[in-house]
């Protein structure tokens, strides 16, 4: 059976993954440093509960975990401390040394898929200097290690989403209709993406479909980024020029 830990897999997107590698008949493992809240849990996994900030901790998870195929990465920094030191350690640091540490097993993992965001590229507001910084060290991290790990077959590449309706935050855009309806019309195909949406190219980019396919970043927004701000601004603001005649 095929074998899929998901690291940080109790909220959000992670949560998608470990849902859409479990429908497809994986075993799953999440690791997170809680277990996922009451009521939430996702059937058919088990829970690893480690800080991946703590090297051994880390290290004996990681020598303890059964043979693995895939690994995904989607942890990210959300304490109350310095955030530029903690996404540091949690996003980078972490994913270093897990990546490290399995890919120097004798049955290494055979794709890994980190999770980035279109913020490695563009500047969002409502995200602090550390969220872009880290987001744009894990795009990196994908093209370095899918070249040195490459000729031992294993395949990295990365997804890079754009605002996402969450389990957890749906409700924040599905009940405001301006909102709703804004972003339904600045995004090429119509709607907001899901964690679904995003689950599924990360099942893609672990699957047989994808064997020739490493250090690539997959953005998953609709076509929105694809705009210029301009265009954007004036969809949202028609306003006719005499260019536009």
């Amino acid at each position: 059976m095929t074998h899929s830990v998901v690291i940080g897999g109790t909220r959000g997107i992670g949560r998608a993954v470990a849902r859409m590698f479990a429908d497809e008949g994986h075993a799953v493992t999440i690791v997170g440093r809680s277990l996922p809240p009451a009521g939430s849990e996702t059937s058919d996994v088990t829970h690893y509960t480690v800080d991946l900030c703590d090297r051994p901790s880390v290290d004996k998870m990681c020598e303890t975990l059964p043979r693995i195929d895939n690994v995904v990465f989607l942890q990210r920094y959300r304490g109350a401390d310095d955030d530029w030191a903690g996404e540091y350690q949690t996003s980078l640091t972490a994913t270093r040394n897990v990546v490290e540490r399995l890919t120097r097993r004798p049955d290494p993992p055979r794709s890994i898929v980190m999770m980035s965001s279109v913020a490695a590229d563009c500047v969002t507001h409502n995200q602090p200097a550390s969220y872009h910084v880290g987001k744009a060290g894990i795009a990196q991290l994908v093209r370095y290690y899918a070249v040195t790990l490459g000729r031992s077959g294993i395949r990295v590449n990365g997804v890079a989403p754009a605002t996402t309706l969450k389990e957890e935050s749906q409700d924040i855009y599905l009940e405001n209709d301006e909102l709703l309806s804004l972003y339904q019309k600045i995004i090429p195909l119509g709607r907001m993406g899901t964690a679904r949406d995003v689950a599924n190219v990360v099942g893609f980019l672990c699957s047989e479909k994808a064997s020739f396919v490493t250090g690539h970043i997959v953005v998953v927004d609709g076509g929105m980024t694809l705009q210029c701000p301009e265009s954007l601004v004036r969809q949202i603001v028609p306003i006719k020029t005499e260019f536009d005649a």
